[in-house]
């Protein structure tokens, strides 16, 4: 009888610049993945909460939120990203293209852009990776840079040093037209958030919070995320000092949308489409346990081109949690994330 080990996952030494991964399986947002994801992530925004509401916006059927459409296709490059990663560094430039709804498949490929040992540890380093992720037919619902740190197998392997030039991805954001009639259904959505509803500089502190529990980790396991600091106590157990706390590590894209979540109700349910995300990282870990909470900066207000029923609103999303020891306490930031959403403005819409 022979016994079979398979590794599953790259370790540091095996990505090579310029080499494109795509990646296996596929996911089809079901109904049952999107109601668990929206409805955990306090998501307000009407086009994800009422079929009569998305498809009278021209869709057809309820909306996937950006942020979820981010979690299915980040998680399909895990196996040959970041299964046997620390820590997920940095988001750059993502993307939006077609808009996901449910019943829609979603396919995904990374190209490895660069890869780099740590000069302080030598069993670490950061590969940066460029994944794109298609529907069922072939569109770019969403491109992204990201920076991982990634564990090396053997210390003593040598790396593929080097970097390897960013595809030039086409992506077209897709917006239903304008139609007067939707003003009859401008009760669906909060009064106050419209485009002409917000000022650069003031921030917004949300008031709703969401605690993560142990629940975290059939979240993550319904996304086919399979890094194993988000599941395998056993191996963080066995290792505390590899692992950050010897606790299991929240998945990233469990805050990032609890995030997105809490804000939408201030912020974003009278988008029509988040734009991009510029640039974003995780500052702090999470842990079951922890409640997550969110501010916003409104930075900047632009026309939307070609479209003058839309305004473009530039903010900065920052999630945090507290911890308390004796009667201190203190507030440490999560999360942070510079994005640009497709609001509605109030002159045509109400």
């Amino acid at each position: 009888m022979a016994i079979i080990r398979k590794q599953h996952g790259h370790f540091l030494e095996d990505f090579q610049p310029g080499s494109l991964l795509r990646h296996k399986g596929g996911k089809t947002i079901t109904e049952g993945l999107f109601a668990i994801f929206t409805d955990f992530s306090m998501t307000a925004n009407p086009l994800a909460k009422s079929r009569r509401y998305a498809q009278a916006y021209g869709y057809r059927d309820l909306v996937v939120p950006p942020g979820i459409v981010m979690a299915v296709v980040f998680s399909q490059s895990v196996e040959d990203i970041s299964e046997n990663a620390r820590a997920n560094l940095e988001y750059i430039d993502m993307r939006f293209g077609a808009p996901v709804c449910v019943g829609d498949t979603l396919e995904a490929e990374t190209l490895v852009l660069g890869v780099k040992g740590s000069t302080k540890n030598p069993t670490l380093g950061v590969v940066h990776v460029q994944t794109t992720g298609r529907n069922q037919h072939g569109e770019v619902v969403l491109t992204f840079q990201r920076k991982v740190q990634v564990w090396k197998k053997d210390a003593g392997a040598k790396l593929a040093d080097g970097e390897a030039e960013p595809r030039q991805i086409a992506v077209d954001l897709t917006i239903p037209g304008y139609d007067a009639r939707r003003k009859e259904l401008a009760h669906f959505s909060s009064p106050d958030t419209y485009f002409e509803d917000f000022t650069p500089g003031d921030v917004y502190e949300h008031t709703r919070g969401r605690v993560v529990t142990t629940d975290h980790i059939m979240l993550t396991g319904i996304l086919d995320n399979t890094s194993q600091v988000h599941c395998n106590q056993w191996m963080v157990t066995e290792s505390p000092d590899r692992y950050v706390g010897g606790q299991l590590i929240v998945f990233g894209g469990i805050p990032f949308n609890l995030c997105l979540g809490i804000a939408s109700a201030d912020i974003a349910d009278n988008a029509l489409a988040d734009v991009r995300y510029v640039t974003g990282r995780h500052t702090a870990p999470i842990f079951a346990g922890d409640t997550v909470f969110a501010a916003t900066e409104i930075r900047e207000k632009r026309d939307f081109p070609g479209r003058p029923d839309l305004g473009l609103l530039a903010s900065t999303l920052r999630g945090h949690k507290f911890r308390k020891e004796g009667d201190q306490v203190e507030k440490i930031e999560i999360f942070h994330l510079e994005l640009e959403q497709a609001l509605k403005r109030r002159s045509h819409y109400v």
